[in-house]
């Protein structure tokens, strides 16, 4: 399957896709999780057909090197994705080392298959993303007092990105067709982030604010 270049990927990761956006509030190290009531209001709504849904989201998206027309590193994560076709851990990882060269890995990734293969067809359709592949892949996404950590093992890589400094959580409302055809609501907090691969540091600059994403929705 021929994969979209960076330029397509430049264009497409706009803030909204990723639930992150450019309002660069300052993080403070005070953070407050979501209750329990307010995660569980981000469901697909009666009648909705094309959703998803997720707990415990961590996105981060950067470049390896300053200048580049767009994010040649993403990863979008959750702990726990729903959908009309089963539940599990999933996510989108796009990781292009070299900005010249071929992406490493790129795709829709989930512990279930199925799960994996539904988001291009359905949540991304009509756009380059349709297209995108569906792998296979192991994800955690673990919280503790000094911050949020997602693992990640796809493509014969592992994927390490640590957030910290987490601002307040706030909530999330952003309307289809800005740019993506599917609308928007969740809960965020701002974060410093790092990231490694494959058990090595990788520096990014950073494209869009990195945030942990505890809960939301997306319906189309």
């Amino acid at each position: 399957m021929n994969h979209p270049g960076k330029v397509l990927f430049a264009a497409l990761c706009a803030p909204s896709l990723f639930a992150c956006h450019h309002d660069k509030a300052t993080p403070t190290p005070k953070h407050e999780e979501p209750a329990p009531s307010a995660c569980a209001a981000y469901e697909a709504p009666a009648g909705a057909v094309t959703w998803m849904s997720w707990e415990d989201g961590v996105d981060v998206m950067g470049m390896t090197e300053a200048g580049l027309p767009g994010p040649n590193v993403i990863v979008h994560v959750a702990g726990m994705v729903h959908t009309p076709d089963g539940s599990a851990p999933s996510g989108l990882i796009f990781y292009q080392p070299d900005p010249k060269g071929a992406p490493e890995v790129m795709g829709f990734l989930s512990s279930d298959p199925k799960v994996a293969a539904y988001f291009g067809p359905n949540i991304f359709a009509g756009t380059p993303f349709e297209q995108a592949p569906a792998l296979e892949g192991e994800i955690t996404v673990t919280s503790t007092d000094d911050g949020i950590t997602a693992h990640a093992e796809v493509g014969g890589h592992s994927f390490d990105v640590r957030l910290s400094d987490l601002a307040d959580a706030a909530p999330i409302d952003r309307a289809a067709g800005d740019p993506m055809p599917f609308s928007q609501k969740g809960t965020e907090a701002q974060a410093k982030a790092s990231l490694e691969v494959d058990g090595q540091p990788v520096e990014i600059v950073q494209y869009a604010d990195s945030v942990s994403a505890p809960c939301g929705v997306y319906v189309r």
